[in-house]
């Protein structure tokens, strides 16, 4: 007798629906090729509680996540992931800061196309201006919503699954 699984998952049209396969490799199959179509998001923040709550942002968004507790494990994690697509970066961290990895990231021309958001609670307009001269593309603050995110990401052509 044939084996079959269910996967749950989302449509094209953004309604939850039930899939059929047949086979344990099918799933594999199709679960693999959701997850290169998603796209994955680079974390480089020191506060596992904001890593935690960005990744669980991003996914609404379609991404996957890599997490780094500072900039200099930021730069290792994306040796080691070169499909990073998004990265949202904070800027005060011990080792290597948000703005000396994004000027690091931004020196290295593999890079130059992925967005890079910093997401920090340094507000005042100098800061806003060195982090873009640096090569951020956007810029969050602290405390931030899902709303906050959805349009910063959508400034960059980003936009929820």
């Amino acid at each position: 007798m044939e084996s079959t699984q269910q996967h749950r998952g989302t449509s094209p049209e953004g309604t939850v629906g039930t899939e059929t396969f047949d086979t344990p490799e099918a799933l594999e199959d199709i679960t693999a090729e959701r997850v290169l179509q998603s796209g994955c998001a680079l974390i480089v923040d020191d506060s596992a509680t904001d890593r935690l709550i960005l990744t669980h942002l991003i996914a609404k968004f379609g991404f996957t996540s890599v997490e780094a507790v500072n900039g200099r494990v930021g730069l290792e994690r994306l040796a080691e992931h070169p499909e990073v697509e998004l990265m949202l970066v904070d800027w005060n961290m011990p080792e290597m800061t948000g703005l000396e990895f994004v000027k690091e990231v931004r020196a290295n021309e593999s890079y130059q196309s992925v967005p890079i958001v910093m997401v920090t609670v340094r507000e005042q307009m100098g800061f806003v201006m060195e982090a873009i001269a640096a090569g951020a593309n956007e810029y969050l603050m602290k405390p931030y919503t899902l709303e906050g995110l959805e349009s910063k990401l959508s400034l960059l052509g980003i936009n929820p699954v």
